[in-house]
């Protein structure tokens, strides 16, 4: 059997590992193509989505098609897997007359730093999936591919039409959450860092409110509470934040980043307005 191996942390799919995918098919003529999601790039010490919604995501991009069988072997050994490691799997595992192993062009100057390198090259012939403006060597069997695109770049941008239709809404929520968790995880950290008190967050996301997260926390006193304010205008307009309006007083202050809310407020006020518990209320099934 003829196959070729593409594997990445595909956070998320997109549309140039479907072209790569086609393209390896028409111009190879293999039998199966093995897409296998890494549970953890070894050259990374993080992933933004979790492996097995990675994996769902894949299964529901290519799992109609018998030519393509999406691998979770890497996945389920929850943790970091060498190229080496899994095609000895596939080898042990299938009666394999030859293996493609499919590389992106960035990553072929890196290719000898892949832990067993010299045994891998004996056991696959690798294929680089070029395109326009990365150079590689001559005599290596190449597939060409016409899309520029980051999987971190739209993970940011979250510009969802290089995202297949079939996942797209899935993707884009996900990310969004992510991005929004993100962002109010650095206002509890700034918030924690300068000694406020009582420090919760609520999600509103999904409920008929007008902002999609609040965080509410107990001030040491008016000073206490200005003083907060201007460590988080500081520190998250270093993180591209943006204000649509302040309101300071004495006991309360409030900060309207559009779709994030933050109260910074003495413990007199907290007590009386019990704004926490007006939210989880909003929030309440029974409501």
């Amino acid at each position: 059997m003829i196959v070729a191996l593409f594997g990445g942390t595909f956070d998320p799919p997109h549309v140039g590992h479907e072209m790569i995918v086609d393209e390896v098919l028409k111009a190879l003529h293999v039998e199966v193509v093995f897409v296998v999601p890494a549970y953890l790039n070894p050259f990374k010490s993080e992933f933004c989505a979790p492996a097995d919604v990675r994996l769902g995501w894949l299964h529901k991009l290519f799992g109609d098609n018998d030519k393509i069988e999406i691998v979770d072997f890497e996945v389920r050994q929850k943790r970091a897997v060498a190229s080496i490691e899994t095609v000895k799997y596939l080898l042990k595992k299938y009666d394999l007359e030859k293996l493609y192993l499919i590389i992106g062009a960035d990553n072929y100057e890196k290719l000898h730093m892949w832990s067993g390198y010299d045994k891998l090259k004996k056991l696959v012939e690798f294929v680089i999936a070029s395109r326009d403006g990365i150079i590689t060597p001559k005599g290596l069997k190449k597939i060409k591919i016409n899309a520029n695109i980051s999987s971190s770049k739209l993970r940011v941008d979250l510009d969802m039409s290089f995202i297949p239709d079939i996942i797209r809404d899935e993707v884009l929520a996900y990310y969004t959450r992510n991005i929004m968790e993100k962002r109010v995880e650095n206002i509890v950290k700034i918030l924690d860092e300068k000694k406020a008190e009582n420090i919760q967050s609520f999600d509103m996301s999904g409920e008929d409110y007008f902002v999609d997260s609040v965080v509410i926390a107990t001030t040491l006193g008016e000073r206490h509470g200005l003083a907060l304010l201007d460590h988080l205008k500081g520190e998250l307009k270093s993180k591209g934040e943006s204000f649509l309006n302040i309101d300071e007083s004495d006991e309360w202050v409030i900060l309207d980043m559009g779709d994030i809310l933050v109260h910074l407020m003495s413990p007199d006020y907290r007590a009386r307005y019990n704004i926490e518990e007006f939210l989880s209320e909003y929030k309440s099934p029974e409501k």
